[in-house]
Order: C-alpha cells, then structure tokens, then sequence
C-alpha cells in the first residue's frame, strides 16, 4: 500500500508520497512513487503513483521509453489535460497487456492511479487524478487536493486546513501531519517520503525534498501536534450526563 497527496493552490503545487509497498509484513521494501518529467522553462510534469506495482513501474517506464521517439509523449502535449490523456491511455494499454497475458493466474488486482499535475507554459498550474480505468478528473476551486492509497486517516487535517488560498508553507506542514497521522495508523505506509513544492509560474527546475526518519522538522512537529492534540482534548467538557 501506500499514500500520495498533492494541491493545487493559488500559490502553485504540492506533491508528495511514502516510498513503502509491501506483501505481507514479513516483505516490506522501499521504492519512490513521485516520477517528474521536465523541460526547462517550458513545462513541469510530475506523477505520483498508487497500486499494482508492477502496473505502475510499466507505465512510468514506457513513458519514459516514448520520450525518446517520435509520436505522443510527455514533452509534446499542448496542454496538461492532454498529458492526463496520455496517461490514462498508457494505464489502460498496459492493464489490458497485463491481464491478457495467459501466464498469470486469476484474480490478481492489476490497478493503478496516478496524480498527474504540473504546468505547461501558456496555461496555469493543474491537476488531475487518472484512475486505473483510464479516466480522470480535475482539482478545481472546490476540491484543490487529491489522494490515493491509504488516505483516510490523514484526509481530515487536510480537509480542515486546506482551501486555494493556503500557501506552500502551510500547505507542506499540513501534508506532513497528514502523513504522520496515517504512518502511526497503517504499517503499510511509511517513511521516507518525497515532497515537492512548485510555485506557479516559475518554471523552475523540480527539487524533491526526501524526509527521513532523522529528519528534524518532521519529528518537530509530530511530537508538537501529539502533544497539541492531547492539551486540546484535556480542555474539552465533559459529558453531564456521564456520572
């Protein structure tokens, strides 16, 4: 398993991901989920991925395979929702293959979603969510943010905090303890985690931040929010009709 999140806010984008998969408890193993294709000064375009490991490595890698030929790739799309096509037909092309394929036994979930985002010149910064269908749909006003994976034990800090005008700052302290809230509650999603802030319209080269297990500010502040939240729950009332 594993969580991903990213933003899209007035201020730019926000993507990050754990790097953990695992088969069981007794095979854990460690392997980036955040891919990012880049031209410089002309687009950024990062891709976050959830499910089927095999499903999603084939996909990034064919992706990248086609940069090198003529045809439709990453690097020549007009716009991002084109990219988020691409992508979707590349999922399906090689769900399809995979499950076709007479060597591999029944029942076997070949899914995978992806969190396609970034921004091209001549338009502004988006983001999409492409499901394992090949399908996808748009952050907007309303809903700024996406998940895949794990998300439900750090949806709620996010939906208290986040909204388009939030900026990069508190945007990252916010996914952080999203993280950290669902590490505590699901050993299959841990450190490290890659993050990566993009202020719109800068065009500026991708640096991913990798959070360690040592990593100072993140400890800083999880043992502040544990600490905070036990204060806040020591001061609510209690219940009268409790005796």
């Amino acid at each position: 398993m594993t969580y991903c999140v990213a933003m899209r806010l007035d201020a730019g984008l926000l993507f990050a991901s754990d790097s953990r998969t695992n088969a069981g408890v007794d095979h854990i193993a460690t392997f980036r989920k955040m891919n990012v294709f880049e031209a410089p000064e002309e687009r950024l375009i990062v891709l976050l991925s959830a499910g089927n490991l095999a499903t999603t490595q084939s996909v990034i890698s064919l992706l990248r395979q086609r940069l090198e030929h003529e045809g439709e790739h990453l690097l020549n799309r007009k716009s991002m929702y084109d990219v988020a096509e691409l992508v979707g037909r590349t999922v399906k092309e090689i769900v399809a293959r995979d499950a076709n394929s007479q060597s591999l036994g029944q029942g076997v979930d070949f899914g995978g979603n992806f969190i396609v985002g970034g921004q091209i010149r001549g338009e502004e910064p988006r983001l999409f969510h492409v499901y394992a269908q090949g399908n996808f749909i748009e952050a907007c006003e309303d809903t700024p943010y996406f998940q895949i994976g794990e998300s439900k034990y750090g949806k709620p800090i996010i939906d208290r905090v986040i909204n388009t005008g939030t900026s990069l700052k508190e945007a990252a302290k916010c996914t952080l303890i999203s993280f950290d809230s669902t590490i505590r509650s699901n050993l299959s999603v841990g450190l490290p985690i890659d993050m990566l802030l993009y202020r719109a319209n800068s065009f500026a080269p991708a640096a991913p931040h990798r959070v360690t297990a040592d990593d100072p500010y993140f400890n800083k502040l999880r043992r502040g929010w544990g600490e905070g939240l036990k204060r806040v729950f020591a001061k609510l009332p209690d219940e009268d009709w409790f005796a």
